[in-house]
């Protein structure tokens, strides 16, 4: 054994003696651990993904509604078919009048029949589809990810506390809460959610998170709501239109997109800045 595996060897060693510790010190520990060189970046990464598992719901790990890719359940086959090649994925929720009512799960694969037999064009969509998995969206996803393994699922809908639709949550964005992004060759480069493009002035998604957002020394908080888009369009009382500023402790806050129910893009700048 060479003296790189003698010390992988001895840090693991060392590592698995304080589990049962209190998150804290083993947190300590991971991170003496990468300053000695003895776990590599992507190895801390994922110890410290997986003590982060504990904490976290699907609420938290979720695709929310307004993002979800779904079907409406008297669909033609050969326009879901478009929508399921378009987006990339292997299956996509089907609803009926409303997302807030997912009745069914389509697998891409359950729609090959449609497309080789004519005759089959006209199926309806509740007639391939499979049961939808609904779990609430404050279960842990560590149960999550047991309750997929048992049930050989890889996709549920998660449940507000009304038995309304929250989002969608798979198998892949769990083990990505681990390892990191995992990418495939459907998926699309996923816009940055904040981006410097000045000095002290930034761009960013309505989805950035409050917590992301105060690493730029932006201070916001809320128990209200976690994002910026959130954030603005509560202290407004409405939803800002593009072009609309205000400001909010010391920074100018503009809208660059948005619809009538959330914020896509927004610029902050310290309110001193000349406007750019």
């Amino acid at each position: 054994m060479d003296s790189g595996s003698e010390s992988h060897s001895t840090i693991w060693s060392r590592l698995s003696r304080l589990f049962g510790h209190d998150e804290e010190t083993l947190k300590k520990a991971i991170v003496e651990a990468r300053a000695l060189g003895c776990v590599d970046t992507d190895e801390e990464s994922m110890l410290l993904g997986v003590l982060r598992f504990d904490d976290l719901q699907v609420q938290d790990t979720m695709i929310p509604r307004t993002d979800i890719d779904c079907v409406p359940v008297n669909m033609p086959l050969p326009e879901v078919a478009r929508i399921v090649v378009g987006s990339g994925h292997s299956r996509i929720p089907v609803y009926r009048e409303t997302r807030d009512n997912i009745v069914g799960i389509l697998h891409a694969k359950d729609l090959l029949l449609s497309l080789i037999e004519p005759q089959d064009a006209e199926t309806p969509v509740s007639d391939v589809m499979s049961e939808p998995f609904f779990v609430p969206e404050t279960k842990s996803v560590r149960t999550l990810l047991q309750e997929f393994r048992a049930r050989k699922q890889h996709i549920a809908i998660a449940l507000d506390e009304y038995g309304g639709t929250s989002g969608l949550i798979t198998i892949e964005d769990v083990l990505e809460e681990i390892v990191g992004n995992i990418e495939d060759e459907h998926d699309a480069p996923r816009e940055e959610d904040i981006c410097s493009v000045g000095e002290s002035v930034y761009e960013m998604t309505g989805r950035a998170l409050l917590e992301e957002v105060g690493e730029l020394g932006i201070a916001l908080s809320s128990d209200a709501v976690d994002t910026i888009g959130g954030y603005l369009s509560m202290e407004a009382g409405h939803v800002p239109a593009p072009g609309e500023s205000f400001a909010v402790n010391g920074w100018l806050f503009t809208v660059l997109d948005a619809d009538k129910k959330l914020i896509h893009r927004l610029r902050a700048e310290l309110a001193e800045n000349p406007r750019r």
